[in-house]
């Protein structure tokens, strides 16, 4: 049977998601924002102007946090594409060393390692030779 196993990319805590940590900031950033216009002395309120741009500001980073989580759905989606197109076939590491049929794969956030029929592991890079 083959198999392709992600390895480190399991989320264990709903709220460690880039989307739960962004609206957890931003209820954080709305409290504060609350908190400081309830204390602010009245003979000199807080700029409106400056208001607008701290929210401005703060939608601009979760809109950046929530894209890279899109970005990083996308990666993995072409990683699991890339280790399913060299499950069965032939790989040789670039020295020619090790060299046999792909098993499985084991997928990392920075690489792919492949098991071969016999129990070798070999590094997915650059130089590898696919047949």
């Amino acid at each position: 049977m083959t198999t392709i196993t992600p390895v480190g990319t399991e989320q264990t805590n709903q709220t460690n998601t880039p989307k739960a940590v962004a609206g957890a900031d931003y209820q954080t950033f709305l409290k504060l924002l609350v908190a400081q216009m309830k204390n602010q002395d009245p003979t000199k309120p807080m700029d409106a102007t400056q208001q607008v741009t701290q929210l401005a500001q703060f939608s601009s980073v979760e809109q950046a946090v929530q894209m890279n989580a899109k970005l990083e759905q996308l990666l993995a989606s072409s990683s699991l594409s890339q280790a399913d197109g060299i499950i069965g076939r032939t790989v040789t590491s670039l020295d020619g060393k090790v060299s046999g049929v792909v098993e499985s794969v084991r997928i990392y956030s920075d690489g792919m390692v492949a098991k071969l029929k016999g129990g070798a592991e070999l590094i997915i890079t650059a130089g590898i030779v696919i047949s």
